[in-house]
């Protein structure tokens, strides 16, 4: 009787790890199913918006990730901020002096720097600069103007 019971033991536990591996399943079909649609979205048809004299940008808005391209000319300082959203900041063109944790990091072209969460940072335009930043989970401040810091407000 006891084989039986061990049999049923492992066969309950057997059963609710498939009935949680369904669960699993159709919550991440459902998720699917709310997903956006795909996006085409060429740079030259996103306008270009005026933060400041030296600042512009462009940005295109996922369900979970943003992709912004940020133009600054040289000399154009990005005050201190810090955000929740996680950065990934590459470079296409020029470089730009970042100062975060206590370093001054020079990031060129061809070169990347991830900003966790949380991390006040600063950064200023050492030549004119063409930016690619992405951000987890997108701006809601970009998205809604309310980025006074980049609008010298």
């Amino acid at each position: 009787m006891k084989k039986k019971t061990k049999s049923k033991t492992k066969t309950s536990a057997k059963s609710k790890a498939v009935r949680s591996h369904s669960r699993a399943a159709r919550a991440v079909a459902k998720h699917a199913i709310a997903a956006m649609p795909l996006q085409y979205t060429p740079w030259s048809s996103v306008p270009l918006e005026d933060l400041n004299p030296l600042l512009q940008r462009q940005f295109v808005v996922g369900q979970e990730i943003m992709l912004a391209r940020v133009l600054l000319k040289k000399g154009c300082i990005v005050p201190e901020h810090s955000h929740h959203n996680e950065q990934l900041t590459y470079i296409l063109e020029g470089a730009l002096k970042f100062w975060i944790d206590g370093k001054e990091i020079v990031v060129n072209a061809g070169e990347t720097l991830c900003i966790p969460s949380n991390m006040p940072h600063k950064a200023e335009a050492l030549e004119d600069t063409v930016d690619l930043d992405v951000f987890a989970p997108p701006r809601a401040d970009w998205i809604n103007k309310t980025d006074q810091y980049l609008r010298g407000k």
